[in-house]
């Protein structure tokens, strides 16, 4: 009698406690980064064409988003790299949805941010709303400005993978200091620096610019270096 009244507990708490290992789930972004990895180069130019082939695929891990929204019980590392997928794949999705054309800034009278068209779980956002009210106040991590990405050349490049909870420390790294390093966006010497446009929309997120670009920078910047911003391009990243 022991061994039944043991195992009526053990299977009772194994359907009823909503911690145990049963209804601990985490997202999967496995479609999304099969996306990313066939259809994403690896200087984050994408193949939007052949996207729109694959438009079903993507609509379908949209709406696995829009239904599975962060709860408590996800760590940090779980919702912060749900929300840069959610940014990235709906920027895709506005793309494909209006392609060809030559730049993100020919749709919504050069405003495509600010228009409300995402839906997740029971509310709409916009990806400014996705940015700046959930992503920069809550996550406070500088380094989101090299995971999100805009469509455009000048932004820093689109990872052909998905954000995860185990690759979000790594990635972000890497983002940074590919990203800061690179002169196609930024030129840095001792003395002198120009750098992405970037570092001057979001420069509350950054602080004192130059000890944060020596975060990161293969060069030595003198604290006393000439700062200025380089034009912005926002011609599409197709490839």
């Amino acid at each position: 009698m022991n061994f039944y009244l043991f195992l009526f507990v053990f299977l009772n708490f194994w359907f009823t406690n909503p911690t145990s290992a049963q209804t601990t789930t985490k997202f999967d972004h496995t479609a999304w980064d099969q996306l990313l990895q066939k259809y994403v180069d690896k200087t984050g130019n994408v193949d939007y064409a052949g996207l729109q082939k694959s438009k079903s695929s993507l609509e379908s891990y949209l709406k696995a988003l829009q239904q599975n929204t962060p709860t408590n019980s996800w760590s940090k590392n779980e919702q912060l790299a749900y929300w840069i997928n959610v940014y990235n794949a709906f920027t895709i999705k506005l793309i494909i949805d209006n392609y060809p054309l030559k730049s993100i800034k020919d749709l919504h009278d050069g405003k495509p941010w600010d228009v409300k068209w995402i839906k997740i779980g029971d509310k709409t956002y916009s990806l400014n709303n996705i940015e700046n009210d959930i992503i920069r106040p809550k996550y406070k991590e500088p380094r989101i400005h090299f995971a999100v990405n805009c469509a455009a050349k000048s932004c820093p490049p689109l990872l052909n993978k998905a954000w995860t909870a185990s690759n979000l420390e790594t990635n972000l790294a890497n983002q940074a200091q590919k990203f800061i390093n690179n002169t196609k966006y930024n030129q840095l010497s001792a003395s002198t620096v120009k750098v992405s446009r970037i570092f001057d929309w979001y420069k509350e997120d950054f602080g004192d610019l130059i000890n944060y670009l020596n975060q990161f920078s293969s060069t030595k910047i003198n604290a006393t270096a000439k700062i200025s911003f380089i034009e912005y391009d926002w011609a599409l990243n197709k490839q």
